[in-house]
């Protein structure tokens, strides 16, 4: 048997769709539910406030980046082993990229795959009434799906809350609470998003004030009673994993490498690899006794001049790298390049295992879904393999030097395909964050 879902969304980025999925995991926990949470989309930071909030793992779903048996796979063992999914969308509901029906990597495609009522949140801030016009314009858009009912948010008096939900009654869509203005409800956030969940001051305590408050302004009875079954897809081939980079990984595992997606590792152990983790900011190099090393991105340029005088990290990645394979993703790819200048325009030395220079002074956001074709063999795969993911960061390439690329990418909007990464011998990097195996490949 599987467990209930709804699926939490917005009409538009910042309408505190985040902390109020929080407050309402937490709150139903609290309440002797299990819950668990998920994410829609390519995102690393939200799902580890989810397994704080409910103390459960939480994983992602992303309607563009992996197949359907994958998306089935992650809602099945997250269904299966829960009373209900609290599911978070992301930016707003029917935002994505072009693609094939149900798989453009909105929030939408999933709760249509998934069978997930929609609980949409509103920040009515500066309307009224015309919040129920948004709400209206959300039930026509998209007949796949079923707005189960709202959550007002940012209410700013009594008064307010009442001409919002006459927008509502008017239209015909359940209040299913009203959430007033309050500062000490945001969570702290830095250029990536919310700082992560394992750097979060008195992170729990945190949390039981949004359950606090999302309980007294929330009807958790109709949250419950809103969610509906969760429809699998057909079962069919099992999802291909990401190739293991090796049979004993090691992986940098610290406030500055945590960018690694739940299903990513879950595959590889599916494989039989063992994970190994190490700590650069502690000056711990790659353990020894594995067969390989990978160093996730996360947020190395605020921790450059620490990384910078870690000489055993150094010193041990390099010897490391003569014999045995070393993969950087993204803030792990700037580690591996020969320098990288932080926000104060101060240069700092990295391993220089890869010809790259990268800077953090020169900000520039990249971010986007990308389709990467590996152009030789590599711990992602035999050249030509063919891989969906993502790139989101605000460090730009200074020099790319001699090294050829890692891989040629493409974008879902039709650009020409790119060279990105580089290469030499056994390393390897880019800012590309590795999702799936492309279907089709």
């Amino acid at each position: 048997m599987t467990a209930q879902g709804l699926l939490i969304a917005a009409p538009r980025s910042g309408s505190g769709k985040t902390t109020i999925t929080l407050g309402l995991q937490r709150a139903l926990t609290r309440r002797g539910f299990k819950v668990r949470g998920l994410k829609c989309g390519p995102d690393y930071i939200d799902p580890a406030f989810h397994a704080a909030a409910t103390g459960a793992p939480s994983a992602n779903l992303d309607s563009y980046a992996m197949p359907d048996a994958l998306l089935g796979q992650i809602a099945s063992e997250a269904a299966g082993s829960s009373d209900v999914v609290i599911a978070e969308g992301s930016m707003g509901l029917f935002d994505g990229v072009p693609g094939p029906d149900g798989h453009t990597g909105t929030g939408a495609d999933i709760a249509a795959l998934l069978g997930w009522p929609v609980v949409l949140v509103i920040d009515v801030s500066g309307q009224a009434q015309s919040a129920g016009a948004v709400a209206l314009g959300c039930m026509l858009y998209d007949k796949r799906i079923r707005i189960a009912g709202v959550i007002l948010n940012k209410v700013a008096s009594e008064r307010h809350r009442r001409l919002a939900a006459a927008g509502m009654e008017r239209i015909g869509l359940p209040v299913l609470g009203a959430l007033p203005r309050e500062a000490s409800l945001i969570l702290p956030e830095r250029h990536l998003g919310l700082v992560q969940a394992g750097e979060t001051e008195d992170l729990h305590q945190r949390l039981d004030a949004l359950a606090e408050a999302v309980a007294a302004a929330v009807d958790l009875d109709a949250i419950i009673a809103a969610a509906e079954a969760t429809t699998l897809p057909v079962a069919g081939r099992a999802a291909a994993p990401l190739p293991a980079p090796g049979k004993r990984l090691a992986i940098a595992r610290d406030a500055a490498f945590s960018f690694v997606y739940p299903h990513v590792e879950a595959g590889w152990r599916a494989l039989g690899t063992e994970l190994v983790p190490f700590s650069p900011l502690a000056d711990e190099p790659p353990p020894e006794s594995c067969d390989a090393c990978w160093l996730p991105g996360g947020y190395p340029e605020l921790h450059a001049s620490r990384l910078a005088g870690a000489s055993r990290f150094l010193g041990g990645l390099r010897d490391f790298a003569r014999t045995r394979p070393v993969h950087g993703e993204c803030g792990g790819y700037m580690v591996l390049g020969k320098s990288l200048t932080d926000a104060d325009g101060v240069n700092h030395a990295m391993a220089g295992l890869l010809s790259v220079e990268t800077s953090f002074a020169r900000r520039k956001m990249n971010l986007g879904y990308r389709n990467a074709i590996l152009a030789a063999d590599g711990p992602l795969g035999p050249a030509g393999g063919f891989l969906s993911g993502h790139e989101f960061h605000y460090a730009t390439v200074i020099s790319q030097g001699e090294d050829p690329a890692f891989a040629v990418v493409t974008d879902p909007h039709g650009s020409a395909p790119a060279p990105a990464g580089s290469r030499r011998g056994l390393i390897s990097g880019s800012f590309f964050h590795a999702i799936a195996v492309r279907e089709g490949a």
